[in-house]
Parts: structure tokens; sequence; C-alpha cells
């Protein structure tokens, strides 16, 4: 058995979750479990960004503490994880004391060596991102590529940097030579891209006035906060106990996978790394960077209005028709499209009339000739070479593949005009094959693989479709 260690990015919890956020973790719970039905040991990781301006300047808005505000939001993130059936091995919030102690320890170590200094600064700064950008690197209007629309804020203060130029060479080679992998190589090639333009030093620190003295104060100044992404990137180890549980950071750490959207590819390809490498700490070892759903062909935009609560998916079509829309028809390579309409229509085709009438069909069959289950082992380890690339949609494609075959088969076999000795071999065959399905669905549809499994026991009888038709 080996360790696996798998992280889904941190969120921002200045908001409630939307589906991107659930596309994400559904993505990365899948490869968990994959990584434990071949046998891997696994810690699932995630938390919440609770030390940004955006989140400051929310909780301002609402009327609420910021301490509140966050603490609220931060569990209608953990309830979407729960009702799409995701369990975090640890969800480490930002707020956390052990975290602050981690990322003061993490500062400490890079300021050891010498690759942090404090300056006055100018710089236009997108609090969306929470990013300095150079001009360049904004549209013809002076927006933030990420954040249309928003202000771009020219802020001058006094801040603490990282020499994040020191690291240019080191961090070119440990991606190029894959030391460093990441998934696709559009990504790669896009933060190597990035690194050949010269890297520069960042702040990693602001005031307190602008902090509004919220986050992680910077050992030996009491005057200066974290820079966001420099103590929220440490939540990957602050989760697993860096700088307060030597045994339990010792046994997980590096992380084998990163699971990130392709906004965030700069901090986790880049700064990270710097910041490891700084500390003389362990690197990632790969990045899985997936693509962005779009609504009805748009960007989801809180101005546009076409944000799209989970939990309100979730309560219509239930989890696993989530889990399965998403993993199906959401590349992880390209943007995807959604729509409720879309997922209707999928919910209809594949899964009540697919999956869920094949079951049905056979459990009925079995039901009318009093058939008992055969012994047939549901734990096999089933290797999926596309996981090993991410290809969910691929995987899924082939499994629903073989429940035509198996349907298709049915109609020539025509077991209702059989002896009762030829149906019921007839019979075994089917049950086996819809097994061998349950266990490949078991990363993917959790309950669903599940309800089968135990379907399909002793003596089997036709219950509630899975899917009922909409």
């Amino acid at each position: 058995m080996s360790k696996y260690l798998i992280t889904s990015a941190i969120p921002y919890v200045n908001a409630k979750p939307h589906i991107g956020w659930a596309l994400e973790i559904i993505q990365a719970d899948t490869i968990a479990r994959y990584q434990r039905l071949i046998g891997n040991e696994v810690f699932y990781l995630c938390g919440s960004d609770e030390n940004s301006l955006k989140n400051v300047q929310a909780a301002e808005q609402s009327g609420e503490t910021i301490k509140k505000f966050i603490d609220e939001n931060a569990k209608i993130f953990e309830e979407v994880a729960r009702e799409l059936s995701i369990v975090f091995d640890v969800f480490q919030k930002g707020s956390n004391p052990n975290h602050y102690l981690s990322s003061q320890k993490l500062w400490q170590l890079c300021q050891e060596n010498g690759d942090i200094y404090k300056k006055s600064y100018t710089g236009l700064y997108c609090v969306g991102c929470e990013l300095f950008y150079e001009k360049e690197e904004l549209d013809k209007n002076g927006e933030c590529l990420e954040h249309p629309g928003k202000i771009i804020e020219e802020i001058s203060e006094e801040n603490y940097f990282f020499a994040l130029s020191k690291y240019q060479d080191k961090i070119l080679n440990l991606i190029e030579s894959e030391k460093l992998k990441i998934i696709p190589d559009e990504r790669k090639n896009e933060a190597l891209s990035f690194i050949k333009q010269g890297l520069k030093d960042i702040s990693i620190s602001r005031s307190n006035a602008r902090a509004k003295n919220w986050g992680v104060t910077v050992p030996g100044d009491e005057t200066q906060k974290m820079y966001v992404w420099f103590d929220a990137l440490n939540i990957y180890q602050s989760g697993i106990g860096f700088g307060f549980n030597h045994e339990l950071y010792k046994k997980w750490w590096p992380a084998d996978l990163h699971a990130i959207g392709k906004g965030i590819l700069r901090f986790h390809a880049i700064y990270w790394p710097a910041f490891l490498l700084s500390a003389k700490l362990s690197l990632p070892k790969k990045l899985f960077v997936h693509e962005y759903i779009t609504i009805n062909g748009q960007k989801m935009s809180k101005s546009l209005g076409n944000i799209i609560n989970p939990l309100d998916l979730i309560k219509k079509y239930g989890s696993d028709s989530i889990r399965y829309y998403f993993l199906r028809y959401i590349s992880p390579f390209s943007d995807g499209d959604f729509s409720e309409e879309k997922l209707k229509e999928t919910y209809n085709a594949d899964l009540a009339n697919g999956l869920g009438n094949l079951v049905s069909r056979v459990a009925k069959l079995c039901e009318n000739n009093n058939l008992i289950a055969p012994v047939i082992s549901s734990n096999d380890i089933i290797i999926e070479k596309d996981l090993d690339e991410f290809h969910f949609n691929a995987v899924l494609e082939d499994i629903w593949q073989d429940i035509k075959k198996i349907d298709i088969q049915i109609n020539i076999d025509k077991p209702w005009k059989l002896s009762q000795e030829d149906v019921l071999i007839k019979l075994q065959k089917y049950i086996k094959d819809i097994i061998h399905i349950a266990s490949r669905l078991r990363p993917f549809l959790p309950e669903t693989a599940e309800k089968i499994q135990e379907q399909f026991q002793n003596k089997i009888k036709a219950t509630i479709p899975l899917f009922p038709r909409l």
C-alpha cells in the first residue's frame, strides 16, 4: 500500500459555493476513491481560504463580523461536499490557530534563507484574484482577464517581498523535467511561458490598515499581515500538521496531486514551488489543471446573475446525477457548458432509460424466476488507465457502451422465452456483467454502485428504480 495525498483548491468563502467548485471536488473525490480502490492509503485535504481582502470586504457589506461571516459560509461549503458524497479527511480552515502557527513557520524558514525583504511599492491590485498585476497583463481596458468589470486598485505601501526571481531557473527545470508534472500539456506550456518572460519578486504582505487587521501576522512585525496566497497555499501543509505535528506531516507530505482550476495555475506552478524551495521543503509531485464551467455559453458571474447553487440541483436531481453529468459531459481539459435542461436530458437518457432501466429490467427477470444471486466478487481491483490522466469522461463513456451492449444482448436472447434452465444461465451472466459495471462505477457514482451491489445479493427483487424518470 502506498500513500496518496490529494488536495483540491482552497476556496474563498466570501460567498456561497457555486457549481464550479462542485465540479472540482467531484473530480478530486473520484480520483481519491479510485486510488483507494486500487489499494493506496489516501488522504483527501481541502479547506477554506479565510484571510483574503475579499472576505473582509464581503463581511463588511453583510454587516456581520468577519469571523461569523466566514464560519457560516465555510459550513455551506462543507455541506455541499457532504451532499455530493464527498468526505474530506481534513477541511482546514484558514482561521484555525494551528494554521497560523504553520504559516508563520513557513515564513520564518523562507526568511532564514534570506528570501524575504521589505520595501515600498506601488502596484495594480485585483482583489478578485488577490494579486498584483503588471499593466501588460490586463486587457485593453485595464481590467483583469479573470474578473472583467472589477476595479483594479493602485496600491502604494511598504510590504515584505519574496525573492521569486531567485528561483526562476530551478522552477523552469522542475517543470520541463516533469519533476513537477503539470497535466495537461497546454497548462504546462502556459506556466513555462510565464517563467520565460522573467520572474519578478512579489509582495507577500499587506499593512494592517489595508487588511483591516485580519489574517496571519508576519513574524516579528505586528504591523503587517501575510499576503493571502502565502498563507492559503500553506493550508495544504497545515492540514497535515506542518509546524505542529511532525509525524503526521512526515507521513503525508509531499502531496501526490493538487487538483486546481486554470485560473490559479500561476500560484501553484510557480509561487508555491518557490516558497517550498526557499523553505527547503519537498515539492508536490503533480498538478491536475481543469477548465471552467460556463452557463448557457457564458462565464459564471454574479453581475450576470447566472451563479447556480449546487445544493438546489442536488435536492432536485440527487447527488449521483450531478456527479455523472459533471464527470461525463464537462471535459476536464476544455470549458464545458451547463444548463439545467441539458442535465434533465442526460438524467432521462443515460440514467433513467440507460443504467436504471437495465438494472430494473434484469432485477424483474430475476424476481420472476425466483433467482438467488450467484456469489460474485464486487471488490475486484479494476485499473482504469484513463483515470491516470484524469479522463473521467472517457471511462464513463466506455461504461455506458457496456450498458448498451447488455441491453442489446437481452433483446437478442429474449430470456422470457427460454426454458427455466436456460434463463437462469442467461440471468447469471447479466448479473455478473452488471456487478462489474457497478464496480467500475464506484469512484464516479458511489451511492448508485452500492445500491446495485445490494440489490443483486441473495434473493433478487425489483425495487424502486435507481433513477425514476423525470
